[in-house]
């Protein structure tokens, strides 16, 4: 079982990729289901964005609610998408499965367009499609150390564990969502609200409105506007552009 948490495509894409190699199913965090059940050899494997250098509170908090009965001899692997780090993704996640009494036997990450635009210029088209070329072999070469079932946290640039102390206070500013706001061209579509995965936005006289203090960051409301009319902070992401990772719906 493949399992996934994704927002603009990424880890859908890496995730159907290694499922396919393995022959196996992927499916999101979102609709699986808290209760999983592996088959004696079965591959568990656990597709996640790296959000300031660590685990997306969408993943988090699912592998707090999972409940996991295993058959034995399983292979279980986290991969981490990553910008510029996957920081302290494999850690986070080796310690959350020990508490479910399940051993990680691997991490692996996967540079990719990063799509917190606050930082990431994606406005070039044909450098995005570059950087998810040299995606493409990184996602061979990890799907074939998968394959030969290799152990050990093999994260490129990963971070030390004490760095979550301080990254932990970034991000919960970052999740505000007093740093969202809408600019004029909205045309009411809802597809943000439909979209966002803590239904932290409803839809009030034809216009988005966010009901929470705080949401997941995963920018999906930004990147799917069809008019581009969500911004985040002071203008950056206005000039950055849009994101969805081209070889899968999202």
């Amino acid at each position: 079982m493949i399992l996934y948490f994704s927002s603009t495509g990424n880890c859908k894409h890496v995730a159907e990729r290694v499922a396919e190699a393995l022959g196996d199913r992927a499916e999101s965090v979102l609709t699986s289901g808290d209760s999983i059940q592996l088959k004696k050899g079965e591959y568990f494997g656990i597709i996640t964005p790296t959000y300031f250098v660590e685990l997306p509170t969408i993943i988090r908090e699912f592998l707090n609610r999972l409940t996991i009965e295993a058959e034995g001899d399983n292979y279980v692997f986290v991969i981490a998408t990553y910008g510029t780090t996957p920081g302290c993704t494999g850690a986070d996640a080796k310690k959350l499965l020990k508490s479910k009494g399940v051993t990680m036997n691997a991490a692996f990450s996967v540079k990719m367009p990063d799509n917190w635009t606050v930082w990431f210029d994606l406005s070039d088209p044909q450098k995005v499609a570059g950087q998810n070329e040299k995606a493409e072999l990184e996602m061979d070469r990890v799907i074939e150390r998968i394959r030969n079932k290799e152990q050990g946290n093999h994260m490129s640039l990963r971070l030390p564990y004490f760095v979550r102390f301080f990254s932990d206070i970034a991000f919960g500013f970052a999740r505000k969502t007093k740093n969202l706001h809408l600019e004029d061209g909205c045309i009411g579509c809802g597809l943000c609200a439909e979209r966002c995965p803590v239904k932290a936005i409803e839809m009030r006289d034809g216009k988005p409105v966010w009901v929470k203090d705080r949401c997941a960051l995963c920018l999906g409301c930004l990147h799917h506007c069809p008019k581009f009319a969500i911004q985040y902070g002071g203008g950056a992401t206005k000039k950055h552009g849009q994101y969805r990772n081209p070889h899968t719906k999202i």
